[in-house]
């Protein structure tokens, strides 16, 4: 039952995550500063059903403190704003992903100066060649930067001005990517002190940060307006037309809804390892589709960046070791009989 309810939550991790990305995509080429609007429809969706369905309509109590999960929330909300937010500041979905992929890198670094944690060499081998295949990636980006602002004339567009607000994009993009990291080993830090709870996680991890939207409000209606201009798209089982922009943010939040739910799940099935290697597989799918079907820039400088990044994925998540380790008993009893 185990094994079964873990290849469940692999399949619906990739068909949910891919999903989602190819939503988002959607979004992102209609209205590139839709993500407050994007985040805000996520945490509002995942909130309304954990509300109904884990918490019962608040007759369930939370097995972890509310103080620990608010220290929680604001590390989630902060890193899902900046990843969000990233696309309104000239970052391309290519780019965007392989960043995301460097997650490890701030792992790492987080675990050396928070937990003291010290590395094999190949550890370090890995990190470096992430390291060195997002900055190839980054450099090459940076010499064609594009504005994804929609709201105004491109013909008035200054490069510098373009250029700057990229680097801005790039500077969200890297704190989403060590909060997110802090926040993993807090959340070891909870697990370990409370359990797994993953359903209860991920509903106070989305419904604690709706208050913080307050904040956003004007740039999230300023984009429902948008939302609701957009082209009108005819559902033909309903016979009813709906603006495209709302039928791709439904889309997006269900397909988010299954990703994010099916990660929970697979953090309390499998090992960390296991998680890693399955979240890393599902955004180099990802990004493979994002350039194929959407035809997205990808120079052979892409490729070798990209490259870098997953091959020392694979080997920080030390695949090949325990591959040879699973075969080896198998080996040995062909060689006993």
């Amino acid at each position: 039952m185990a094994n079964m309810k873990a290849a469940l939550a692999i399949a619906l991790v990739f068909v949910g995550c891919c999903s989602n990305v190819v939503f988002l995509e959607l979004l992102v080429k209609i209205d590139p500063g839709s993500g407050n609007l994007i985040t805000f429809l996520q945490f509002l969706f995942i909130a309304i059903e954990g509300f109904l369905f884990t918490s019962k309509c608040g007759t369930v109590r939370p097995r972890i403190g509310l103080k620990d999960y608010t220290i929680l929330v604001v590390m989630f909300f902060v890193a899902s704003v900046c990843n969000n937010y990233a696309f309104d500041f000239n970052i391309p979905m290519p780019l965007h992903m392989i960043f995301r992929a460097g997650s490890l890198i701030a792992n790492m670094v987080m675990g050396i100066l928070i937990l003291k944690k010290r590395y094999d060499f190949s550890k370090y081998l890995s990190v470096g060649m992430i390291t060195l295949g997002i900055v190839i990636c980054t450099i090459v980006s940076g010499t064609k930067v594009e504005s994804t602002q929609v709201l105004k004339n491109a013909a008035d567009e200054d490069p510098m001005s373009v250029f700057f607000w990229w680097t801005l994009g790039i500077a969200l993009l890297t704190l989403a990517l060590f909060v997110s990291a802090r926040m993993g080993l807090y959340q070891e830090v909870l697990y370990k002190r409370y359990g797994k709870h993953p359903k209860e996680a991920l509903f106070y991890t989305h419904l604690l940060p709706l208050p913080f939207f307050a904040l956003l409000a004007g740039n999230i209606w300023e984009h429902v307006q948008l939302a609701n201009a957009s082209p009108l798209q005819t559902i033909p089982a309903l016979g009813v037309s709906l603006p495209i922009t709302w039928l791709y943010l439904l889309g997006n939040v269900l397909t988010q809804y299954v990703c994010i739910s099916s990660v929970y799940v697979l953090t309390t099935e499998c090992s960390s390892l296991t998680v890693t290697l399955v979240v890393t597989l599902r955004k180099f799918v990802s990004l493979l589709f994002s350039i194929v079907y959407f035809s997205n820039p990808f120079t052979v400088q892409h490729w070798i960046g990209t490259i870098l990044v997953f091959v020392g994925t694979i080997i920080f998540t030390e695949v090949v070791g325990k591959v040879r380790s699973a075969l080896a008993p198998a080996e040995e009893k062909k060689k006993v009989k």
